[in-house]
């Protein structure tokens, strides 16, 4: 199939197809005599399998490795959850840190007047201090 075939198959867009051959994420298609790339059902998998990998907040490092594990039919399951364990406890980070965000801009929005007035508690903080 050609790279529009296999985008849609795998619900990756051709240009990100291009980007995962161009950064060694997947090995470069095989090209047809008129040098279009072409696709096997296995590329459109690896595809799919890199897909759900970036829905689940996987960065291209870890995918990488979750892909050789993928391949490696020998390979220890611990090591896999040992992956995806480091993944959600960044993600469990990243969570915290947002939520800590947002509990700051809806305390100084509760500190707004937010009305014609200029004095504006959300701008001082940005600030580091009222402006006097």
């Amino acid at each position: 199939m050609n790279i529009g075939q296999a985008a849609a198959a795998s619900g990756v867009s051709a240009k990100m197809i291009r980007h995962y051959e161009e950064t060694g994420l997947v090995p470069p298609a095989r090209r047809t005599a008129s040098g279009y790339r072409a696709y096997e059902q296995r590329e459109v998998e690896t595809l799919r399998f890199i897909r759900r990998a970036r829905d689940l907040g996987f960065p291209r490092e870890r995918i990488a490795a979750l892909l050789d594990l993928w391949r490696d039919r020998s390979r220890a399951s611990a090591e896999v959850k040992a992956l995806a364990l480091a993944h959600v406890a960044e993600l469990e980070r990243k969570a915290a840190e947002l939520a800590a965000m947002a509990r700051t801009l809806r305390h100084l929005s509760d500190c707004c007047q937010g009305d014609r007035r200029p004095d504006c508690p959300i701008l001082d903080d940005l600030s580091g201090g009222p402006r006097g």
